[in-house]
């Protein structure tokens, strides 16, 4: 009990958060533990089965075995209501799957703890035991090495709850094992759905070749359904964009009209540009003739 007094208040500190938690980690145990186990007994028929978990884990099942009959996935519904409906369970659970190494790390940061304050307070013995008046130290120095003392004991006592608490807790789950009953009540259940729950729930699913004929109508019509409402979207959103792009639409047409009035000025200069052309051809032709008549005449006349 001493050692407990002369603790460091840090020492305390960490001591007290760890049995804080513990304390926390039992009762989250226990709870966790005694609800899965209720609902066991709910499932199996030791307890009446009023219970909203499950009311809504038979509505939902009701509701896909009317739609699918025996091809429910009757696990895929059971884990979707517990994270609907029992989510913080599943919290609980988390948490006391690590509160086995929280101890432990906190233990650890005990210990540390401890070691520094006690590596401190050697540090300022030693720097006493430099001085010249040693012998007036004396009792600073007992006071020194009871700091130390101190700080030692911090960090041994916090890693032994830390490391105690992590034991206690390991050996209760594994004889109150949160996970194992909740594996327990989800088969139950399961059982407990597929053969005694859907016998008494009325199926759109038959087994019949009439009954698979209309469900593939049935599909078929949904999915010709869907596919106009996506071709209607579809052309919606088209229409909005060709709104959208009407003006630069006639701009271009304007364009496009303007180019084609250049074109046409083109075309009717080229056309009388070729007939000049053809008309001065026609120009050098003659020019060309009556130049070598005259060379003929000129030529007659040097001859005569």
């Amino acid at each position: 009990m001493g050692a407990w007094k002369n603790m460091p208040a840090a020492g305390l500190c960490v001591v007290v958060v760890i049995a804080a938690l513990f304390l926390l980690s039992m009762g989250l145990l226990f709870m966790t533990y005694g609800r899965y186990r209720r609902l066991s007994g709910m499932v199996s028929g030791e307890l009446d089965r009023d219970n909203e978990f499950l009311r809504y884990t038979v509505n939902e099942f009701a509701a896909a075995y009317r739609q699918y009959g025996e091809g429910v996935n009757t696990p895929a519904i059971i884990a979707n209501a517990i994270h609907a409906k029992m989510g913080a369970l599943l919290l609980f659970e988390r948490f006391l799957n690590n509160a086995v190494s929280l101890f432990v790390t906190l233990g650890l940061f005990g210990t540390f703890l401890g070691l520094s304050l006690s590596v401190s307070s050697l540090t300022e013995l030693i720097s006493y035991s430099n001085t010249s008046e040693w012998l007036s130290v004396l009792d600073s120095v007992g006071g020194g090495l009871m700091s130390a003392l101190s700080g030692m004991g911090v960090a041994f006592y916090t890693s032994l709850v830390g490391v105690g608490c992590s034991i206690v807790l390991t050996l209760l789950r594994s004889i109150f094992s949160p996970q194992s009953e909740r594996e327990k009540m989800e088969t139950e259940l399961e059982l407990w759905l597929d053969h005694t729950v859907a016998p008494t729930l009325p199926t759109e699913g038959g087994s019949d070749d009439a009954s698979l004929v209309r469900r593939m109508v049935a599909a078929i019509h949904g999915a010709s359904d869907a596919m106009e409402k996506s071709l209607r979207q579809a052309t919606a959103e088209l229409s909005a964009t060709l709104e959208g792009e009407k003006e630069q639409l006639a701009g271009f047409n304007k364009t496009v009209a303007s180019f084609n009035e250049g074109v046409r000025d083109f075309s009717e200069f080229n056309y009388n540009l070729r007939g000049t052309v053809e008309r001065m051809d026609v120009s050098i032709r003659d020019l060309v003739g009556a130049m070598r008549e005259s060379r003929r005449s000129m030529e007659r006349k040097d001859g005569q």
